[in-house]
């Protein structure tokens, strides 16, 4: 019986590596690239020039055209954002067909409303991994392995992330970040989940700097309201998770800030003479113009990328610490979303989630088997480098094989 994966998004920066990878491995007859650009999606399609691979134009907003697209596969892979915008449309659909899901939701506060669905997910029977990007994804994983192979017990997962330099950023980008930067952050702090603010003392006191391997030393990071604050300790006992990133070159990072700072993320339209002008239209196109001015400017090079995961814990009754690395010197956004999505959706079909439910990566997947998928992928592995670094007690730092 043929098999089918549709993939929401697909002809986007994260949804667009995602086929490649589904298309080269993840076994399936028909994978359909799905995208309100339907002329940018006909032309990956005939990039790959693989049969089965076509291309379909899709409003994800709109639940009678999602669902008439996918009815009939085996899985959806959603990488349309912002999520918070677009996940709750197209999840809703896709347990009303019963069709297994994966996303690579990052937006934190409709995460806590999905996760809301999961007797409905495990009523249809539906397995929904949610979040399976690379942050979150690979490093809810990431501490999940250390914890299932390293630890007795866990007490700190944190984790850093910074990307930069990709061929395109789009307003979609660029509006996550504005959001990332207005709403309530979480972090798990002293055994108990608070909210800091991006811009006032509380986030500003987590603000720092972290050395990324292939990336560069003494990155500064910033507060991150990511789903693996609220899903960590829901499944593993722990006292403290954060979670911090940046985006490179950081001096576009501090102009998009700004612009956040004075207000120009805002939707509400202000007369300029005789226009209107929304000013969220006009951030996200100077943003977009600003950024090439500022990689040209910064000689910044290629596109480059870096996850980190630093997990604290006992073994035998002797602290440990172990950091889990993601990195790559020509790979970013694209890649290190999109490919984890495509391994975890390859999972999730080939029957390695643990059960039905709309649930985070922890929870529903082996580490171990996506770690041994990411090591059979020539894309993946050309690019990038995984490995995992233990300090010892005298602070000296030994990189272990994984």
């Amino acid at each position: 019986m043929a098999t089918k994966v549709v993939v929401l998004g697909g002809a986007g920066a994260v949804g667009s590596q995602a086929v490649r990878t589904l298309a080269e491995h993840g076994g399936f007859d028909e994978v359909v690239i799905a995208d309100w650009n339907l002329a940018r999606a006909q032309e990956l399609a005939t990039e790959i020039g693989r049969a089965g691979v076509t291309a379909a134009g899709v409003d994800v907003m709109d639940p009678d055209g999602v669902a008439n697209l996918v009815r009939g596969s085996d899985i959806v892979l959603n990488c349309v954002g912002p999520f918070y915008r677009s996940v709750k449309t197209v999840l809703s659909t896709v347990l009303d067909l019963g069709i297994n899901y994966v996303d690579v939701c990052d937006d934190v506060d409709v995460t806590n409303e999905i996760l809301e669905w999961d007797a409905r997910a495990k009523a249809a029977g539906v397995t929904a991994l949610i979040g399976m990007g690379s942050s979150p994804g690979v490093t809810n994983l990431f501490a999940k392995f250390v914890v299932d192979q390293m630890l007795d017990e866990c007490e700190t997962v944190d984790i850093f992330h910074t990307h930069g330099g990709e061929p395109i950023e789009g307003p979609g980008v660029i509006g996550h970040r504005f959001h990332c930067m207005s709403i309530d952050i979480p972090m798990f702090l002293e055994g108990e989940l608070r909210t800091v603010k991006y811009f006032e003392p509380d986030g500003i006191a987590l603000r720092q700097t972290f050395d990324f391997p292939l990336v560069g030393d003494g990155i500064p990071v910033f507060p991150y309201p990511h789903p693996e604050q609220l899903t960590l300790p829901r499944f593993i006992k722990l006292q403290r998770v954060t979670n911090k990133g940046s985006v490179l070159p950081i001096p576009y990072y501090e102009l998009t800030a700004e612009m956040c700072r004075l207000g120009l993320s805002s939707k509400d339209p202000v007369s300029v003479g005789d226009q209107s002008v929304v000013p969220y239209d006009f951030a996200t196109a100077f943003l977009i113009r600003e950024r090439d001015r500022i990689l040209a400017e910064t000689n910044f090079g290629e596109q480059r990328g870096c996850i980190s995961v630093v997990v604290t814990g006992k073994k035998d009754g002797e602290p440990r610490e172990f950091r889990l690395h993601m990195a790559s010197a020509s790979k970013a956004l694209g890649e290190g979303t999109g490919i984890p999505a495509a391994i975890g959706t390859m999972l999730v079909h080939r029957g390695k989630a643990s059960s039905a439910g709309v649930l985070p990566p922890e929870a529903l997947l082996d580490a171990t088997d996506f770690l041994g998928l990411v090591a059979q992928l020539p894309s993946l592995t050309s690019s990038a480098s995984t490995f995992i670094e233990e300090v010892l007690p005298d602070g000296t730092v030994k990189q272990m094989p994984l």
